[in-house]
């Protein structure tokens, strides 16, 4: 609420730097600083028509308007070329203020300013710069397109779909990081490292209301909740896992690691399993919420090892076999060296590649092909039922992890007091803003990013004590919600079960629409558009 306080305060008096301008203009001072009324008169000096001061009213427009007011402002002291225009636009607060206090700048009426024939270099150039402005209004707070580059999501969601993402659906946020290279996430273009924002100004938290809010399965895009901490070396992999393996000194010796704000961490896409104040179990693959069968998507998928008959299959083989159940990637189990990762190339043909690690962490490189009659492939259970009536297919089993395989892996990764696994997991409560619950070194693993992280405050442990900010505490107050997601292809996604609760500040919006998916195993001529699968709703 306090934020919100201060967006509505900087909002309604921003025409108070325009108070020393005012006089100029043959208007009363003090207008500058009664809301409404200084946007009606900082109005009219520009000698703008009616409509320009409604859609100042009009939510998010407002900011652009502010801008093309600023520069109109520029105009009427004569301020015509590009240079003084940008200054206007980037430094407000100094350059309004000062075409009022200093004495040889003088207003304009608008009727008496000249009509400047702009040359075509400027015309160009002021075209660019609306696009750019008006198109960073659009991504930042109606909607954005985003592609989906992993399988985490099939068959919902297919890797080469190409979707819009509404930012209205749960209402667009502040961006906590203004000052940023246009049309990019975190990192500058041509660049593996170079940071695409600026954090001399970083603005707190706040989401302007939506059409509505998340509702259990939505495909919802958010930010990352791990990717807070990143291995510039290993971006693709999860910070604090690459601590797990091999150590915080040795990871911060060997590696570059940095720090994101929250609107710089990679975008995600799951399904919201989860809404805040939900339980949420898995019973041998199988999801529960609140005691209820979770929605299975059309087409969800599950890892299963599939077995041939005789004869290795060979790459021609697999080839068919993967096209034919529109599966894109897998692993083939070679004797003596392990899963190998198979991936359909860009002629269309299943290709092994063979893991090998570096300084700089994981690589992959092409390994040519080795026939093998062991494959681990994700498919949905309709699927598999096809597959082994396959005279070549020996069994098709799906992969399960027992309640007797405990993973560290899995969130909150204390096998001590949670005996879970990807598969059979929980019961697990998803924190609720103003729910209190109990605090215990037993429980503490569940909360701990909670606290610490993303609600900001100094937690640590001294034997079975808990100290929040330095005080002993028993129980702890969520500030704000959270919700759990998990991908459709359940088997092959990096989602809520290894890195926990999603916070309300890092939900971005709704997926809504494909209008385009491309098929990256195909060439353009051999069917790459998927016209089926393109101009759908998201569901």
């Amino acid at each position: 609420m306090s934020t919100l306080i201060i967006l509505i305060l900087i909002f309604l008096f921003f025409p108070a730097f325009m108070a020393p301008v005012f006089p100029k203009a043959g208007i009363s001072q003090w207008k500058a600083f009664v809301p409404i009324l200084n946007y009606w008169q900082w109005n009219r000096l520009n000698g703008k028509p009616y409509w320009w001061f409604l859609l100042l009213l009009v939510p998010f427009i407002n900011i652009f308007m502010v801008f093309l007011m600023i520069v109109e402002t520029a105009k009427a002291f004569g301020k015509f070329d590009l240079g003084n225009q940008a200054l206007a636009v980037l430094f407000p607060f100094i350059y309004l203020p000062w075409l009022g206090t200093d004495k040889r700048q003088k207003y304009i009426s608008p009727d008496k300013r000249p009509q400047i024939k702009k040359t075509v270099t400027r015309e160009w150039v002021d075209a660019i710069i609306f696009a750019v402005v008006a198109a960073t209004i659009i991504r930042t707070f109606i909607f954005e397109a985003y592609t989906i580059p992993t399988s985490s999501m099939e068959k919902s969601l297919l890797v080469g779909d190409f979707l819009f993402v509404s930012k209205m659906a749960y209402g667009p946020k502040v961006p906590n990081t203004p000052l940023a290279f246009p049309f990019v996430h975190h990192t500058m273009p041509f660049t593996e490292s170079t940071k695409s924002y600026l954090e001399w100004i970083k603005l707190p938290y706040y989401r302007f209301p939506g059409f509505g809010n998340v509702e259990r399965y939505d495909a919802v895009v958010f930010n990352y909740p791990s990717g807070d901490t990143v291995v510039l070396q290993r971006q693709s992999e999860d910070y604090y896992q690459i601590v797990r393996d091999e150590g915080y000194d040795e990871v911060w010796r060997k590696y570059d690691v940095v720090a994101r704000p929250v609107d710089k961490r990679e975008n995600y896409i799951k399904r919201c399993i989860g809404l805040p104040g939900d339980t949420i179990s898995i019973i041998n693959k199988e999801v529960i919420v609140n005691g209820q069968k979770a929605f299975v998507p059309d087409g969800m998928q599950f890892q299963f090892t599939v077995t041939t008959t005789g004869n290795s299959f060979r790459q021609g083989e697999l080839t068919s076999l993967m096209d034919m159940m529109n599966i894109s990637e897998g692993y083939a189990i070679i004797p003596g060296r392990g899963y190998c990762k198979i991936e359909m190339d860009g002629d269309g043909n299943a290709t092994m590649l063979y893991p090998a690690r570096s300084r700089t962490g994981q690589i992959y490189y092409t390994a040519g092909w080795l026939p093998a009659n062991q494959f681990y492939l994700p498919m949905s259970s309709q699927k598999a039922e096809l597959l082994r009536q396959n005279p070549r297919i020996a069994s098709v089993e799906m992969e399960m992890m027992t309640t007797d395989n405990v993973s560290e892996r899995v969130f909150p990764n204390d096998t001590r007091h949670f005996r879970w696994n990807q598969d059979n997991y929980g019961p697990l409560w998803i924190p609720k803003a103003g729910t209190t619950v109990e605090l215990s070194t037993k429980n503490i693993a569940l909360y701990r990013k909670i606290i610490d992280a993303y609600e900001d405050h100094d937690l640590r442990i001294e034997g079975d004590k808990i100290f929040i900010d330095d005080k002993l505490a028993e129980n702890y107050t969520f500030a704000q919600d959270y919700y759990w997601m998990m991908g459709d292809n359940r088997d092959n996604s990096l989602d809520s079960r290894f890195w926990g609760f999603v916070p309300a500040d890092h939900i971005v919006g709704k997926a809504v629409f494909v209008w385009l998916s491309l098929d990256k195993n195909k060439g353009l001529f051999d069917g790459k558009i998927r016209w089926g699968k393109s101009l759908r709703t998201v569901k």
